[in-house]
């Protein structure tokens, strides 16, 4: 769906809504954060202590509450400009943290790690084109937050499945099969936000080809 300019105001809203949208201090916000603080803390005990177990479960916590901080926004009425941005900002971090230390200990193989960074420079790529339009971050697509899920459900069970021998077999299997699918989701979400940036730039263009007329 279209999205108007990032500095375009609001005008359907009431001073309740503005003041609720732009409220730091929320129950929503404070997972994110928390979240946030995951990525270090899982680094801290994959890389340098090595303590599997434990980056197993900041793992399992980190991917568990990927939807606990949007649902208590909802349920709160606690919606709010930088929730919006925190939760896909704690997703992409725990994702691209989780694939450097994954492939640096080689429990994955660094072409997955290359596929999923080359979908995120072309994201990147895509909102600096849209930035510079004036439009903000597209809202985030259903597709998007189910590949999501199922990487952060993925990592989690490989990082088991290369901890423990007597399930690597089976959780192997589960976690790779998660993971695959998670990645073909993942390029059809960024092609959609792909298609949707280009209409929007076409429809810039097209308007400003009419006032110039």
């Amino acid at each position: 769906m279209a999205r108007r300019p990032a500095r375009a105001e609001h005008p359907h809203r009431s001073d309740g809504e503005t003041d609720a949208a732009d409220r730091v201090l929320t129950l929503p916000n404070l997972i994110s954060f928390v979240r946030l603080l995951g990525v270090p803390l899982f680094l801290w005990l994959f890389l340098v202590v090595e303590a599997d177990v434990a980056a197993v479960v900041v793992l399992a916590i980190g991917g568990t509450t990927d939807w606990v901080d949007g649902w208590i926004a909802r349920r709160l009425g606690q919606v709010s400009r930088l929730g919006e941005l925190l939760d896909p900002l704690a997703d992409r971090l725990y994702i691209l943290a989780t694939l450097l230390a994954f492939t640096v200990r080689e429990v994955v193989p660094w072409q997955f790690t290359a596929a999923l960074l080359a979908r995120e420079l072309l994201l990147i790529g895509s909102l600096a084109v849209l930035r510079r339009y004036g439009y903000g971050p597209p809202p985030v697509h259903y597709v998007g937050k189910t590949a999501t899920f199922l990487l952060l459900a993925a990592f989690p069970i490989l990082l088991l499945a290369s901890a423990s021998v007597p399930v690597a077999t089976a959780a192997g299997a589960i976690g790779w099969g998660l993971a695959w699918w998670g990645l073909v989701l993942y390029w059809v979400a960024g092609a959609m936000y792909v298609v949707q940036a280009g209409r929007l730039v076409r429809a810039v263009r097209a308007d400003s080809r009419g006032a110039a007329a």
